[in-house]
């Protein structure tokens, strides 16, 4: 990856202060995420501002709903068939009063992306989410990013376009370094520890794991989340992704990122520092916390989210990943090393593995396997200053196809 002056996500620098309640666009607003962030804005109506909103069109009505309570100027939704519908969802709820700006198609969310606001949160799913957080990064907003698949297949594009400390990582984990890394410097750094809870398969050898079925790997013990990313905690793809994140972020080498395995999921990441001293972040299992530091920060937002209730005992445990059982942490590192199109390579097969087996044309451990032969045809990436979006797409449309040809060569045995 090419060097930046400072990482991309650092606490020491507030990017575009401003004062008075922030103005705040929400991409991909009706999904967990969204919902979570509207919730704290309601709740701190003095803070924040919510000035537009996107989501994909599967909820419309709770779309219209959320935009006739924020008020917001704009709003935006990528299916385009879905437009009418909105407008009419819209107007029921406005009556005589003027409607928002609507939007709708593909680039619908990029175009909010870019419009006056102090701060864009990413809260859309998939790959998708790469052309918004360009656009937000280019427009100079301030970027709370949960769209980790935007960095992951994006990097270097990101990396080009994103000043010093114009991102704030949403993910629970990223959240946990972000904070940590405000007691040290860079070069207090020794490194990161990223900590993943094992998913539902922990202890599990991969002999065990080869008959597990969706429903098994469904059932995770500490977070609810949605089946694509519950799947990929299973297979703990999520915490390979999240390695290439923090080595973007923060611009630490991947010899220096650490998985432990934390069932409570308290920890929610470490930071050791060269004096042996190790930072924990901890809070209950809750994404708002990460939410109201990714659109808050520097300032606290007070009762975002659940504290530990330390009158009663509890036990935190960590064990060290199992790599031979749960082999996508070293395959993260390894296209992570590789740079440019590998890692969306990496993603766009995993995904399309994920939503076989979901299908029950896959068996669980075929997944990594499939991603596996996937990267290694893939062979050689593009990187380097010409590495272009369109070049990342291209590479992204073959690893779904050739994924989509070995998955359906599976399922006929």
């Amino acid at each position: 990856m090419t060097d930046s002056p400072a990482p991309l996500a650092d606490p020491h620098l507030v990017f575009d202060p401003s004062d008075g309640p922030r103005d705040v666009v929400i991409l991909g607003s009706t999904g967990s995420i969204g919902t979570q962030a509207i919730d704290l804005v309601l709740r701190n109506p003095d803070r924040f501002r919510v000035t537009a909103l996107s989501a994909a069109g599967g909820r419309v009505d709770l779309l219209a709903e959320q935009a006739h309570r924020l008020r917001v100027r704009t709003v935006a939704v990528a299916r385009a068939d879905k437009a009418a519908e909105l407008r009419e969802a819209l107007a029921a709820r406005y009556g005589d009063e003027p409607l928002p700006e609507i939007l709708s198609g593909p680039d619908a969310a990029t175009e909010v992306a870019a419009s006056p606001c102090h701060t864009v949160l990413n809260g859309i799913t998939g790959s998708i989410g790469l052309a918004p957080t360009l656009a937000a990064l280019e427009a100079g907003r301030t970027l709370a990013l949960a769209n980790k698949e935007s960095l992951i297949v994006g990097g270097p594009l990101v990396k080009a376009v994103a000043k010093p400390g114009q991102i704030i990582p949403v993910d629970s984990e990223h959240a946990a370094l972000f904070q940590a890394l405000a007691a040290g410097t860079r070069a207090d750094v020794r490194k990161l520890v990223v900590t993943a809870s094992g998913g539902p398969f922990r202890g599990r050898t991969k002999a065990e794991l080869a008959h597990v079925t969706v429903e098994d790997a469904l059932a995770h013990p500490t977070w609810a989340m949605g089946p694509v990313i519950t799947v990929n905690s299973a297979t703990l793809v999520n915490k390979g992704l999240e390695v290439i994140e923090a080595h973007l972020l923060y611009d630490i080498p991947f010899d220096r990122i650490e998985v432990v395995v934390h069932p409570q999921s308290y920890v929610h990441s470490m930071v050791e520092f060269t004096d042996g001293s190790t930072l924990a972040q901890a809070t209950p299992p809750d994404m708002r916390g990460p939410i109201a530091i990714g659109v808050g920060w520097p300032e606290r937002i007070p009762d975002a989210a659940p504290a530990f209730d330390w009158s009663k005992a509890s036990t935190w445990e960590f064990f060290p990943l199992d790599d031979e059982a749960f082999p996508a942490v070293n395959l993260a590192r390894h296209v992570g090393e590789l740079a440019g199109t590998a890692p969306a390579v990496f993603n766009a097969a995993n995904e399309e593995c994920v939503e076989a087996f979901l299908a029950g044309r896959l068996p669980f451990t075929a997944i990594m396997d499939t991603v596996v032969r996937v990267v290694e045809e893939h062979g050689t990436p593009r990187t380097g200053t010409s590495l272009t979006l369109p070049d990342v797409l291209e590479a992204e449309t073959w690893a779904r196809a050739r994924a989509r040809e070995l998955t359906s060569a599976e399922a006929r045995g």
